[in-house]
């Protein structure tokens, strides 16, 4: 019995630590500010090559950097490096919603967000309601998303 109830607790706290991981908006916003800023500061080849790295500095708990050029062109993506290059103006998820489309028009008029699609969690690989936030800075719109 004893085996159980430490079972059980080591269950929980795995299944909490697993919610602390998630991101917040605050935090994607940070993360997309500070983008930003590389941006600025670097330079966009440098910034798209920091931003499609899984390992670097523009990746935070579940949260990744996508950045798109006005027309929906996939510049840089922190999860799905391979998207890089492709242009996803069309793409919809699966309630037939056209999210990016959404996000660049949004983003045009100096909104930041939220625009709320679904996406595969790159942590647990299943669908799940996410909110986009996003800022354009120049030429390109800087996304980040939180699951729900």
């Amino acid at each position: 019995m004893k085996q159980l109830l430490t079972f059980l607790a080591a269950a929980l706290l795995a299944l909490g630590a697993r919610a602390s991981d998630h991101g917040t908006p605050a935090d994607a916003l940070d993360l997309i500010n500070k983008t930003a800023a590389y941006l600025v500061d670097q330079g966009p080849a440098k910034t798209f090559f920091e931003a499609s790295n899984p390992k670097g500095r523009f990746i935070y708990r579940d949260l990744y950097i996508v950045i798109y050029n006005k027309h929906g062109k996939v510049m840089a993506h922190g999860a799905i490096p391979r998207l890089v290059g492709l242009n996803v103006y069309d793409y919809r998820d699966e309630d037939d919603k056209y999210f990016v489309r959404e996000i660049l028009d949004k983003a045009s008029k100096g909104q930041q967000g939220p625009v709320d699609y679904k996406w595969v969690h790159p942590l647990t690989r299943q669908m799940q309601a996410k909110s986009a936030w996003f800022r354009q800075v120049g030429q390109y719109v800087i996304t980040c998303g939180t699951y729900k």
